[in-house]
């Protein structure tokens, strides 16, 4: 068994929801000057968006959907008929792959994605990407889907992928091993009745 039960980083997302979905609220820009936000977004070369810097009404609908999702998860998780490894068995891979994809998206089709290099630009000259130098070769998407292509969405993407990868992982092992004490007590029944 984990160190850490599959309930508990369930419950932990649910209030990093909770919290996120409340300083979007109040104070979004706390969120956008954390220093995990700076160092991935400087590692992949995604851009510092000004839009976080002052409350918004986008930032208070995110706040709301946010709080709202951390807190149907939490009433999920305690309910007692809601099997634990039934229902967040078939979330977590669902969960984990959407993030996947989202994160995947935000980096390969933004500016600093190395799918936008030409033959003639450097290695280099591609990596330091759209945080600091545009890239000439990179065509904004028409859809609107650059709005997700910065900082904060990226963080935000990746800790939930690495999250659900945990959370995915933990539970299949508490699920083998809720299966192998069941078997044993079987066995011991068996074993029993047969005496």
């Amino acid at each position: 068994m984990g160190l850490i039960s599959g309930t508990t980083i369930i419950t932990s997302l649910c209030l990093f929801h909770i919290t996120l979905g409340f300083f979007f609220l109040t104070n979004p820009k706390s969120v956008a000057d954390q220093a995990m936000v700076w160092v991935l977004g400087e590692a992949m070369g995604l851009p510092h968006v000004r839009n976080f810097e002052a409350q918004s009404p986008g930032l208070a609908f995110l706040g709301i959907i946010l709080g709202l999702y951390g807190i149907t998860d939490l009433v999920t998780l305690s309910r007692e008929e809601v099997q634990v490894h039934e229902h967040w068995g078939i979330q977590s891979p669902l969960r984990f792959t959407l993030s996947f994809v989202l994160t995947l998206y935000t980096f390969f089709f933004s500016a600093a994605s190395p799918l936008y290099t030409s033959a003639d630009s450097s290695p280099m000259a591609s990596r330091s990407g759209y945080a600091h130098h545009p890239n000439p070769n990179y065509t904004p998407s028409g859809w609107g889907g650059d709005a997700m292509k910065n900082r904060v969405f990226f963080t935000f993407m990746f800790i939930e992928t690495i999250s659900w990868l945990w959370v995915w992982v933990t539970l299949q092992e508490e699920r083998r091993e809720v299966l192998v004490r069941r078997q044993s007590k079987l066995a011991r029944r068996r074993s029993g009745s047969h005496m």
